[in-house]
C-alpha cells in the first residue's frame, strides 16, 4: 500500500504524538500514514530540506504557528516556515494546526502562505484530522469551523507584517532599546520610530507604550 509521508513541526510533544497515533492508526482507503516529527523551526526545516533532496518530499505539512528555535537570536514562527516551505517544497500540502483563531492572524497567514488548510487546536479531533487528510489531498482547502468564520470576516484592509516589523516586536519583547535595534533591522532609527507608531495604530494600542504594543502582538502570535 501507498505511504503517505506527513510533517509536523510543534513545539509540544504531546500533541504531536497525539496527531501521529491518529493518524498512523487510521484505516485510510488507499494509503497508509508515516508521519514524523519536529520541535523547532529549525529542526524542520532540516527535515525538510532533506527530504527533498532525497527527491521524497513531504506530502503535507503540518504546523503550529509558534515554535521555539533552537539557535539563539530572533525566533522565527510557523508562519516563517510555511513560507519557506512554498520555495523548498512546492508540491507539499502546507496545513496549519493553531490555537489563535482571531481574525488578524489567521489572514496573515492567508495572504502569506495561503495554506491548504488552517485547523484550531480547541476544534481539532480523530474525525476532524482525518478528513482533514483526504480533503487536502483531493480538493482543498479544509478549514475547522473557527477559521472559516475568521476567514469570512477578513478585515476590510489587508494588513501584512513584514520581516523587519516581526523582528522590530521581537527585539521590543526581549528589551532591546530602540537606538540599539539598528543593528538588528534593516531600518534607520527614525524609520524603526516611525513604524513603531504604525504598528501600534495596527494592533489598536496607538495611544498606548510599548508594553501594550508587546501584549497585543502576544496575543495574537506575532511574539
Amino acid at each position: 500500500m501507498k505511504s503517505l509521508k506527513i510533517l509536523a513541526v510543534d513545539d509540544h510533544k504531546m500533541t504531536m504524538l497525539g496527531y501521529k497515533y491518529i493518524l498512523e492508526d487510521f484505516d485510510f482507503k488507499d494509503f497508509k500514514v508515516k508521519m514524523d516529527m519536529e520541535d523547532s523551526f529549525d529542526s524542520g526545516k532540516l527535515k525538510i530540506e532533506e527530504e527533498v533532496k532525497k527527491d521524497s518530499p513531504y506530502d503535507i505539512i503540518l504546523l503550529d504557528i509558534q515554535l521555539s528555535p533552537i539557535k539563539e537570536g530572533y525566533s522565527r514562527t510557523g508562519e516563517d516556515l510555511g513560507i519557506i516551505s512554498r520555495k523548498i517544497s512546492p508540491n507539499s500540502k502546507i496545513v496549519f494546526l493553531s490555537s489563535f483563531s482571531d481574525n488578524y492572524r489567521i489572514n496573515s497567514i492567508m495572504q502569506t502562505v495561503n495554506p491548504e488548510g488552517y485547523m484550531v487546536k480547541t476544534e481539532i479531533n480523530e474525525d476532524a484530522l482525518t478528513d482533514m487528510v483526504n480533503t487536502v489531498l483531493t480538493a482543498p482547502p479544509f478549514y475547522t469551523k473557527k477559521a472559516l468564520i475568521a476567514i469570512r470576516n477578513r478585515m476590510s484592509t489587508n494588513i501584512h507584517l513584514d520581516d523587519n516589523d516581526k523582528k522590530l516586536l521581537y527585539y521590543l519583547s526581549i528589551g532591546t532599546k530602540t537606538k540599539d535595534m539598528v543593528e538588528f533591522v534593516s531600518l534607520s532609527l527614525s524609520g524603526i520610530e516611525n513604524r513603531k507608531r504604525q504598528l501600534k495604530e495596527i494592533f489598536g494600542v496607538d495611544k498606548e507604550n510599548d508594553y501594550k504594543l508587546i501584549t497585543a502582538a502576544k496575543e495574537k502570535g506575532f511574539i
